[in-house]
């Protein structure tokens, strides 16, 4: 068996987000407490009571998904012995979950992933002004059809592919009247159904450049360690491990496109069969089912699949 591990974006939030595990182990409470320190402000409470608003807002959705995240893997680490650099032949997370996948292999301390993550959420709601952008997924399209899908719809506007999610389905991202014309398009050509997605900006696109700028800056001032296990990086779908490279990438991720599809093709080439999704929700193992059905994935996020999947790695 070859493991790795894998780490939810935005949309897996969720009021209550954590608070089981908080309530069953001291390493979740922990790690709720360094990140809410390190922010300067109680985003526990509010991933426990909501308002939903205000969690699904990018800035406090992003450093509160690596926090459910990180916590598992401490939970992993200190009631398992169950450790990502003994267990993993490598990670990787989908867009704000790279971070979580790289504070999880030893790259970023948590303190600082929670601050860049702010910072990430801050920049990239402030890149486009609200109601200006979209995000839209296409259902049944694949990932060059929604490229040429894409680039009619733009007519001199900014409508690009954001998200590689899983076969049929691609999510289109850039200007709110680019992407309507996308779904149009779409729709013209017979494909599924295409859905407007709820999101507060469109990330993965080269409306979020101020947003790069602004992590390029940040990414330059944090300290990186060389990870304990390959990351595949959302921009290449290729893993790495070179400090210097990875702050590239992730300057790149903020208007690139997420390859979760070929991320996950590339695990399994490299001979891993098992996935282990760490936080919130269950997004990621519904998508290795969709991309190959070969895979095991099992997703961690209350403490009763902890304990499971500790017991089922003795």
């Amino acid at each position: 068996m070859s493991r790795a591990v894998v780490f939810p974006g935005q949309g897996s939030q969720a009021v209550g987000m954590g608070r089981e595990l908080a309530d069953a182990f001291q390493e979740a409470r922990d790690v709720f407490g360094e990140v809410d320190e390190a922010l300067k402000q109680k985003l526990s409470a509010l991933m426990w009571e909501g308002p939903e608003g205000d969690l699904t807002l990018t800035e406090n959705a992003q450093p509160a998904l690596m926090a459910v995240s990180l916590a598992v893997i401490r939970i992993l680490e200190r009631q398992g012995n169950w450790t990502i650099s003994g267990k993993a032949a490598m990670v990787a997370g989908h867009s704000l979950g790279e971070y979580s996948a790289l504070a999880a292999a030893g790259t970023f301390s948590l303190a600082d992933t929670a601050r860049l993550l702010k910072i990430r959420g801050q920049a990239m709601q402030r890149a486009v002004p609200v109601g200006q952008g979209a995000m839209a997924a296409l259902l049944g399209v694949e990932i060059d059809q929604a490229r040429e899908i894409a680039a009619e719809a733009s007519a001199g506007e900014v409508c690009e592919a954001a998200n590689d999610n899983a076969p049929g389905q691609v999510v289109v991202s850039g200007a709110r009247a680019a992407v309507e014309r996308a779904m149009a398009i779409s729709a013209a050509r017979g494909f599924k159904r295409s859905v407007l997605l709820p999101v507060s900006a469109p990330f993965h696109c080269a409306l979020m450049k101020p947003a790069a700028d602004a992590m390029a800056e940040a990414l330059a001032g944090v300290a990186m360690a060389a990870p304990v296990v390959p990351v595949i990086a959302n921009v290449t779908a290729a893993p790495t491990r070179d400090p210097d490279e990875i702050r590239k990438l992730l300057v790149a991720q903020v208007t690139g496109t997420v390859r979760w599809r070929e991320s996950v093709i590339a695990m399994r080439d490299a001979g891993v069969d098992h996935l282990v999704e760490a936080g919130s929700g269950k997004v990621l193992a519904g998508l290795t089912k969709r991309i190959d059905k070969a895979i095991a994935a099992v997703s961690l996020n209350v403490p009763a699949d902890i304990e499971a999947f500790l017991k089922a790695s003795e």
